[in-house]
């Protein structure tokens, strides 16, 4: 009985910070909109508010808190999948190729030499370099959405370039690892987790669209009301656990079984669904990733500076990446910028270099500082560069697709913001 007693306490308290997750994202989130920010910018605030360097009601370590972001961030992944139009994507595919692999290499240069600058040992300047190379493709995606950009030329270099960004970061990450816990790196082991992020993601278009199109007009045929959409979420939650044993990521998994269905004739359904539960889960993820910036730990002088430093370049490199493909004629600049946030990416190779004792606090704090600023400067700067949509009503921009990537649903009828494409 008091065990029972104890696991509904348990309950009832995560039950009510999960409350004050939803009542404090929707507020910020009001308020930015009301500044002409991004919803997530408002997310983000809610959460560094509600962590622990401020109110400390939220901890995103705690499991189910994590569990619950996780969730979050693969559904928004399953979003942006549904977006996402492979050929629009194949078209800009040199373009991204080239801005995702000049936005890993000078911020891992840059990272690596200001590290030693500061008299970092190698192996945490290495740490730290890694760190400087992710980008978050949860966050860019987001913020173009909310700004009606995800489906521009400039959204789709980005989008493309955040989705290599995320298959060579598997590859660096393992690397590292292999590097901290002191296995052999060699070019094999290089090249078989390289071959395991790309050929999931293959694999999963030419099973999904040979296997889950039929099921789900099947599905259809039983006129079940929503069994479409949530048949279509629950591939997806299957693509992104899959993806992670494959020694993979889930957000790759989610990101895949998302454009498998971008064609299909119930992809409204599935949007839907999937929207309902993002409304849910996707803002948790937000404010979990301002929860886990620890600023007390930036008090001290040297932190301070290196953190500085390294914001500098990470989002030096990174612009820089954007003006990388000469030959591409958007806006080189959006897309500099749209590369800069790091968020959970960022701090996920932190965090790792943390636990196995290869990053003091100090220099953990530091990260933490150029994945807080990267994250939180890029919403109301790419703000003022995107502009309008042409073509279209900036208000109808904003609430439309930007509300149904977020959860943030209305209406279908209300929606005409942005054509979509024939495939």
């Amino acid at each position: 009985m008091l065990a029972a007693a104890a696991e509904g306490g348990a309950v009832a308290s995560l039950l009510l910070r999960v409350a004050a997750v939803i009542f404090a994202t929707r507020a910020c989130g009001a308020l930015a909109r009301r500044f002409k920010q991004p919803i997530v910018l408002g997310e983000l605030v809610a959460g560094a508010l509600l962590g622990g360097s401020v109110l400390g009601w939220l901890d995103p370590t705690e499991p189910m808190i994590h569990a619950i972001a996780e969730i979050g961030v693969i559904v928004l992944l399953f979003e942006i999948g549904l977006e996402t139009n492979l050929r629009a994507l194949r078209a800009v595919g040199g373009t991204a190729m080239m801005v995702a692999v000049v936005g890993v290499a000078l911020p891992f240069l840059f990272g690596d030499l200001v590290a030693r600058a500061f008299d970092v040992a190698t192996l945490p300047a290495l740490v730290i370099g890694a760190a400087l190379t992710a980008t978050s493709i949860g966050i860019s995606s987001r913020v173009l959405a909310d700004l009606g950009r995800l489906k521009s030329d400039e959204g789709q270099v980005v989008l493309g370039a955040a989705v290599i960004d995320d298959v060579i970061g598997l590859v660096i990450l393992s690397v590292v690892t292999g590097v901290v816990t002191g296995g052999a790196v060699t070019v094999a082991s290089v090249s078989r987790t390289t071959f395991l992020a790309i050929a999931f993601i293959v694999l999963a278009l030419l099973v999904g669209r040979a296997a889950l199109r039929p099921i789900l007009r099947f599905v259809a045929r039983l006129e079940l009301t929503g069994a479409v959409g949530l048949v279509a979420v629950g591939f997806a939650f299957i693509a992104a656990a899959l993806a992670e044993w494959a020694g993979s990521a889930m957000i790759i998994g989610a990101f895949a079984a998302g454009t498998v269905l971008h064609s299909t004739p119930q992809r409204r359904e599935v949007e839907e669904a999937a929207g309902g539960i993002g409304q849910f889960f996707v803002p948790v993820f937000f404010a979990s990733v301002g929860a886990a910036v620890d600023f007390g730990a930036l008090f001290e002088r040297g932190p301070l500076l290196l953190g500085l430093a390294l914001l500098v370049v990470a989002v030096v490199g990174k612009v820089a990446a954007g003006y990388a493909p000469w030959w591409f004629d958007g806006n080189k600049l959006l897309v500099g910028v749209a590369m800069v946030p790091r968020g959970e990416v960022g701090l996920i190779f932190a965090q790792i270099g943390l636990s196995m004792a290869v990053l003091d606090q100090g220099q953990f704090g530091a990260l933490m500082l150029m994945v807080a600023g990267s994250t939180f400067l890029t919403p109301p700067v790419l703000s003022r560069l995107a502009g309008p949509v042409p073509g279209v009503d900036k208000d109808t921009a904003d609430h439309g697709l930007a509300e149904q990537v977020s959860g943030h649903a209305t209406p279908r009828a209300t929606m005409p913001r942005i054509p979509r494409e024939r495939d």
